[in-house]
């Protein structure tokens, strides 16, 4: 039923916990979990220089240290899991406007599935969801499966 799912992470804890789904989904159906960190180019606009924005534009994160830790450090958690598991993991980072850069990874990559959080670290949370993820259910025609995260403290 599903052979690549594609989980948006952040590396917040509702995030991480759309990935357990994800890694569960994929160990049962064989499938592939596709790790993505979107830098959101429209909210580092006013914290960043002109320069530091082209660079995201053009996918250049290499060349911006914190940002490209903080992209490696999510996407890293998903593949360290998938590795305990098993399961083939692809981590991709990309800047853009989060719902449309995953609606279109979705598109071009054959994603079956998306699995995501309810909320992310960015803002704050929505009455049912975050900004995110509500304009990427939406904006693309393959399921999403959205996973909340109680916090047991």
């Amino acid at each position: 039923m599903y052979e690549r799912i594609l989980v948006p992470t952040d590396g917040s804890d509702v995030a991480e916990a759309a990935v357990d789904h994800a890694l569960d989904l994929a160990e049962k159906y064989g499938a592939e979990v596709h790790a993505l960190y979107v830098v959101d180019i429209d909210s580092v606009n006013f914290s960043l220089g002109t320069e530091q924005v082209d660079r995201l534009k053009q996918g250049r994160f290499d060349e911006m240290g914190e940002l490209k830790e903080q992209a490696d450090e999510a996407t890293g958690v998903v593949a360290e899991r998938g590795a305990e598991r098993g399961v083939e993991i692809v981590e991709h980072v990309s800047g853009g406007r989060p719902h449309k850069v995953i609606g279109d990874y979705a598109e071009t990559h054959g994603i079956d599935l998306i699995v995501m959080g309810s909320h992310g670290r960015a803002g704050v949370r929505r009455a049912l969801l975050g900004s995110v993820t509500e304009r990427t259910l939406r904006s693309t025609h393959v399921p999403v499966l959205v996973v909340d995260y109680l916090d047991e403290e």
